[in-house]
């Protein structure tokens, strides 16, 4: 059988591993300490956002205006909250299933990446014990555009030397499997993405990817 592709992308939190919970609580705090209303409805609305931008999705129920500098500030403190509560991490975090699916695909040949909005990318795969795993890590260290933009994803199939039409992308966000389609490449997704139909393959879980793949 001919392949379709040649490298597949993932997408790292909801996909490889789960930081939701930390990024909510981390979150929640820098709202609290500002009186600003923040609930897990306006949580969600976060996923797959860039860290800026989902400071401005919570500002949005401020009653204050906040100078850029003021909102950088912010945006730093929620990140040393996050990396501390990251911290917590441990290879048990990523699931057995995820991990014998990865090395499955591995073994059929492909080429693999990380293509994450997180600036965290490279801390979470070393915690989760997959420093050094993938042959690329494509992050929002080396992004000025977040999803839907296609960056992230272009700039990892630049780092695999693979054409974007032979690289499928793996997401659970609408936002990131719209990333994908803009970048001329089909996504495989889960979870959210999923249930809303937004990919050329709606799974039920990554360990499907074995039944198309």
């Amino acid at each position: 059988m001919v392949k379709e592709f040649d490298a597949i992308i993932f997408d790292l939190d909801g996909v490889i591993c789960y930081t939701d919970e930390y990024h909510y609580r981390a979150w929640k705090a820098i709202a609290d300490s500002n009186g600003i209303p923040f609930d897990r409805t306006i949580n969600n609305r976060l996923r797959g956002v860039s860290r800026m931008a989902s400071l401005e999705i919570i500002l949005e129920k401020s009653a204050c205006l906040f100078s850029e500098a003021e909102k950088e500030a912010l945006a730093t403190q929620k990140n040393e909250i996050y990396k501390q509560l990251l911290a917590e991490m441990t290879p048990a975090d990523l699931p057995e299933s995820v991990k014998t699916t990865l090395d499955a695909l591995r073994k059929k040949g492909y080429r693999m990446a990380i293509g994450s909005s997180s600036k965290n990318a490279m801390f979470i795969l070393q915690q989760i014990g997959l420093d050094g795993y993938f042959d690329a890590v494509s992050d929002g260290n080396n992004i000025t555009h977040s999803k839907p933009d296609p960056e992230v994803f272009l700039k990892a199939a630049q780092m695999l030397h693979t054409e974007p039409s032979r690289c499928l992308v793996v997401e659970d966000a609408v936002s990131g499997a719209e990333a994908a389609h803009r970048g001329g490449m089909k996504a495989a997704c889960v979870g959210d993405a999923s249930k809303e139909g937004a990919g050329n393959w709606n799974l039920n879980s990554v360990e499907d990817l074995l039944n198309i793949l």
